[in-house]
């Protein structure tokens, strides 16, 4: 599809450009860093898909394709669809010289940068939403069938940047923001559970200070599923400590096969 121009404006108004170069920014500044995490990423897809010899394959969150092994998939599927809210131009090219590649641009919450953005806009510019309760989740929805469908490493990302334009346009609780995140997780995961799936998805983060002292954060807020077979693993995110506070970071990353 193609956006219209003030869609595009909401993306950029929201960081969507900015955010998705930053992640190629931060990959490249960490050197080998996420050699280990990309790499584990790739063999258990090829792993999932020797296992299940599906005939499609629909990628949601295809990003810079570093996770996704494209070449190696299409040596034993009829076709691949690329699905995320922006497509780097440079992936856009890797893709146009197969045929069998088809890139499409969709909200993979299903519509919630719209209901963020129009929410938000409902309050006059120096008041605040009181609440989060009239936001409503939305689904992602796919008119064919999708085949084996791949969510990758985007699980704990879906939320980012709405929430965050939420935490400037909102007074609400923390509570509140825990409550959304869940339910944005969770219908992620409920159109996983309805085909076939390989899900990927950091679930926590350790940050270590330059004391020496570690705290974990969870990522994911949400019930993760059972999967038919299940890959843990670290990635070292942010071994260089390169934000404000000079905290070095990794990552506690899950693959599942639904």
């Amino acid at each position: 599809m193609a956006y219209s121009e003030k869609y595009k404006r909401i993306l950029h108004r929201l960081g969507y450009y900015d955010y998705q170069n930053g992640l190629i920014y931060r990959h490249l500044g960490q050197e080998d860093g996420w050699n280990g995490h990309l790499d584990n990423c790739r063999k258990f897809i090829l792993k999932a898909i020797d296992q299940t010899r599906p005939e499609k394959i629909t990628v949601l969150g295809s990003g810079w394709l570093l996770d996704l092994p494209l070449k190696e998939i299409l040596d034993s599927v009829r076709s691949v669809t690329l699905v995320d809210i922006i497509h780097p131009p440079e992936a856009l090219r890797q893709v146009s010289a197969f045929k069998n590649v088809v890139a499409v641009e969709a909200d993979v919450t299903g519509g919630l940068i719209d209901e963020v953005w129009n929410k938000s806009q409902e309050v006059p510019f120096f008041s605040k939403l009181k609440t989060l309760s009239g936001i409503s989740v939305p689904e992602y929805d796919i008119k064919e069938d999708p085949g084996l469908v791949i969510s990758l490493n985007i699980l704990s990302q879906l939320e980012v940047l709405p929430i965050s334009l939420l935490r400037k346009r909102s007074s609400a609780g923390e509570e509140e923001y825990t409550r959304l995140r869940n339910e944005i997780q969770k219908k992620h995961i409920d159109f996983l559970l309805k085909h076939n799936s390989i899900l990927i998805s950091d679930y926590s983060e350790i940050f270590t200070d330059r004391n020496g002292i570690s705290t974990e954060v969870k990522t994911v807020v949400t019930e993760l599923p059972a999967g038919k077979y299940t890959e843990r693993w670290r990635w070292d995110f942010d071994l260089k400590g390169s934000d404000f506070f000079e905290k070095r970071s990794v990552m506690n990353v899950i693959a599942l096969t639904l």
